[in-house]
């Protein structure tokens, strides 16, 4: 594996790997996620796995990491179910048991909706910049859901030896090339600025990797 796909691999796989064992419930029929680096990973822990995009273009780059099937944002309509609605027809009405977002904002509570009956939204970042969603109690009372966090670090840090057995597993997909994550581009440090201009202006795709040197 390439030395910049192996920087790509490092936070997402250990966090996606760690995503099966956040649940005390058997494992999914369906999950939606919202990063599509996690695809290939998370596809080998569920049944069957959706990508969640803003565009075509990287609805291509989701695919291609391992999505069994994409919703693209830009496609649905600007009203309220539109999203749940994608998930349900993806999902043969059940909804998703389980929902893996990175990106916070409005898509939080539209995910939280897309639920099937017992699912789990699972909470890994903000990245929407939209700030933290806050949700009322009584919907997860209504239909049987449940909310949890899932910050790799401090789940880690408590368990000795936890990190090795992660890499134990992982290493092997790495090196056969089974774990695969997108890598969109490859910045020099002195282009470290740029890296963050992409990132912010949402051009990145896959994974941006900035290489400290040759």
């Amino acid at each position: 594996m390439k030395p910049a796909s192996i920087s790509a691999c490092v936070n997402v796989s250990l966090t996606a790997r760690a995503v099966p064992e956040s649940r005390s419930v058997p494992l999914p029929v369906a999950v939606v996620t919202v990063y599509v680096s996690c695809a290939a990973v998370l596809s080998m822990s569920v049944v069957s796995s959706i990508a969640v995009v803003s565009t075509a273009e990287k609805a291509e780059v989701a695919r291609a990491a391992g999505a069994d099937e994409v919703i693209v944002l830009g496609d649905l309509d600007q009203e309220k179910n539109a999203f749940k609605d994608a998930v349900l027809a993806l999902t043969d009405g059940k909804g998703a048991d389980l929902v893996m977002d990175v990106v916070g904002g409005d898509l939080f509570m539209d995910s939280l909706r897309a639920l099937a009956p017992q699912g789990r939204l699972l909470v890994v970042g903000f990245a929407s910049g939209q700030g933290i969603p806050e949700v009322k109690v009584n919907r997860l009372l209504l239909n049987n859901v449940d909310v949890r966090g899932v910050g790799w670090g401090a789940y880690a840090m408590t368990r000795p030896g936890y990190m090795q057995e992660q890499w134990a597993e992982l290493a092997p997909m790495m090196e056969s090339g089974v774990i695969k994550p997108p890598v969109g581009k490859v910045y020099a440090l002195e282009d470290f600025g740029q890296a963050l201009t992409d990132m912010d202006e949402r051009r990145t795709l896959g994974k941006g990797v900035v290489r400290l040197r040759e």
